[in-house]
């Protein structure tokens, strides 16, 4: 097995991985370095967030720096300013004992005179963001005439924060430029032909799978309608009373919103997002990295200079439209060998994605019940009842209040008093939570929890058929099993016939299953699904000359149930009953 100590690393670098506690390379390392090393070359990276790819490039880039020389010889770019510092940082632990190197970090959202005169000392290495490092170019503030190296870092994200000018604008003005090591999660169209236009022949070094597959990630998902969401999201939080978690969100808005929403109603979170000075953020991230904070709410972007391998939780608040972004999210847990959980809030109409992403993932997603309230209850019940078992008071503490206690509670009987310690705990969870809705969307409710009981089955018809390739009931199932999150087992007497198909399945869950599949296409043809019986007397003239869906009885609109709290079904459990 190869080991740090094993490559070819020039001493002061040994030393220090060494001290870092670092013996064997991650698959990118092993593949990178010794190649670096020994015949630079032009090189592509793909491998995902959390792999160790600042090391793969930052170990051979340092260990080729002449320390005598002084001017820019490396330069590398990543997509955000914590990245930036991040790599920066990680640069000046791999070159603690390389006298003479200087390294320096440029990036925006601080006063950019101070990085003047940090350039103008003459580093050997530059880390910086494309934007701020056209402002010093522009300033004429530093030279890149000599660099011989140019790293670009989470190139797909660079691309996709709109930085593909600024790139080619930098690459243009590294004229002595002999290597470039492009590194990215994925190798997008635009990826390759940043590639093909600045590089040579590279050599090609991928390992994402192995981060994709991390089976030390349970994937869940919770299905509620949209406007549950955010009710669902607390739930979810409260539920892991011991959560240290990145929650995923789209936008900037969103991410302040709803980082503001949840901290006007107790919980320790803080949101993260491009819109925020960098004194903020980096506040933030230190609240986060000492465990003051529980969760961080992040966008994308801003989550791409987080280096935490603690994490617990990851929550998709909403699914990314790029499939590939999940791998991105779901890989900020179960890091280090650690396991960890990624959890994402979808609607009905969004399971389609589910199984988009599983196949990119190559692993099955969970799917869950969003817990009812008595079930937040006893988990931070039992939370509790662990915080107390494993409490280490301090010495001292007895001696100096043990009088005290004993003489305000010598009367009370003991289990009285563990009862009212446990209710002052936990009667705010009680209160928010006694009558508390079923937020599973309904469908599920009824399939899984079976309340309100069965409706019998109902024979549904399909517009596709063998001529569509349909050419077996396994086929048929297929399709639907994979369009929606309908079970195999919910579906029987299957007919497959030339231009269409039927079957049967419970009608508790057959307006879903017609919600679901009536927004797909089948080899380029729109489904179309309804009660066969309906369509029977449609085309018979009984009813109208437009065919038309059943109006099923159950709760897939938003009107089915009343959105406030305490408007939930009418077999919601009381906690003072209970409690």
């Amino acid at each position: 097995m190869i080991s740090f100590s094993s490559l070819s690393l020039r001493e002061e670098l040994t030393r220090a991985v060494s001290d870092m506690g670092f013996e064997t390379p991650t698959p990118i390392q092993q593949k990178v370095i010794p190649q670096l090393l020994s015949q630079p070359s032009d090189i592509v990276g793909l491998a995902q967030t959390g792999t160790g790819k600042t090391a793969a490039f930052g170990l051979p880039l340092l260990h080729h720096t002449d320390v005598s020389l002084k001017h820019v010889q490396a330069l590398v770019l990543s997509p955000t300013r914590e990245l930036c510092m991040q790599i920066q940082e990680e640069f000046k632990k791999y070159g603690y004992y390389m006298r003479g190197l200087r390294t320096t970090a440029v990036y925006g959202g601080v006063p950019i005179s101070g990085q003047i005169r940090e350039v103008k000392a003459n580093p050997q290495v530059i880390v910086a963001t494309p934007g701020r490092l056209i402002d010093l170019l522009e300033r004429k503030a530093l030279s890149l005439e000599q660099v011989k190296y140019v790293v670009l870092d989470e190139a797909d994200e660079m691309l996709n924060m709109g930085f593909r000018e600024d790139i080619e604008f930098i690459l243009k003005n590294t004229p002595q430029r002999e290597f470039t090591w492009l590194f990215s999660a994925t190798m997008s169209n635009d990826v390759r032909n940043i590639a093909k236009r600045y590089m040579k022949e590279w050599q090609e070094y991928a390992v994402a799978a192995a981060n994709v597959t991390n089976e030390n990630i349970d994937h869940q998902y919770y299905v509620t309608q949209h406007h549950n969401r955010f009710e669902t999201l607390r739930r979810l939080l409260d539920f892991a009373p011991g959560i240290y978690g990145i929650i995923f969100v789209r936008t900037r808005q969103d991410c302040q919103d709803i980082a503001e929403k949840l901290m006007r109603q107790g919980y320790h979170v803080s949101p993260l997002h491009g819109d925020m000075d960098q004194k903020m953020r980096s506040k933030v991230m230190e609240r986060f990295k000492n465990k003051t904070l529980q969760a961080i709410v992040a966008t994308d972007v801003a989550a791409r200079g987080i280096d935490v391998n603690d994490i617990t939780h990851v929550i998709n608040y909403e699914l990314p439209d790029d499939p590939e972004v999940y791998t991105h999210r779901s890989g900020r847990t179960a890091r280090a060998g650690k396991s960890g959980i990624c959890m994402s809030i979808v609607s009905p109409k969004e399971i389609s994605n589910i199984r988009q992403i599983e196949r990119i993932v190559k692993s099955r997603f969970h799917k869950s019940d969003i817990p009812d309230g008595a079930e937040v209850v006893r988990k931070r019940l039992f939370h509790y009842l662990e915080q107390i078992e494993n409490a280490q008071p301090q010495a001292d503490f007895a001696e100096v209040y043990q009088s005290v206690i004993h003489e305000k509670f010598d009367q009370m009987d003991r289990d009285e008093l563990i009862r009212r310690l446990i209710w002052l705990q936990l009667k705010e969870t009680i209160d928010v939570y006694n009558d508390a809705e079923d937020l599973n969307a309904s469908f599920q409710s009824r399939e899984n929890k079976n309340r309100g009981g069965s409706r019998g089955s109902v024979r549904l018809f399909i517009n596709i058929g063998q001529k569509d390739g349909i050419n077996s009931n396994e086929r048929l199932l297929q399709f639907i099993t994979e369009s929606t999150d309908i079970e195999p087992g919910q579906i029987d007497r299957i007919t497959v016939r030339d231009l269409s198909s039927f079957f049967n399945m419970n009608s508790s869950a057959a307006e879903y299953l017609v919600q679901s599949l009536s927004s797909k296409k089948f080899k380029g043809r729109k489904v179309r699904i309804e009660e066969a019986e309906q369509r029977d007397r449609d085309r018979q003239g009984g009813y109208s000359s437009k065919p038309q869906q059943k109006s099923f009885s159950g709760d897939f609109r938003s009107g089915g149930r009343g959105e406030n709290r305490g408007e939930g079904r009418g077999g919601s459990q009381k906690f003072n009953k209970r409690y």
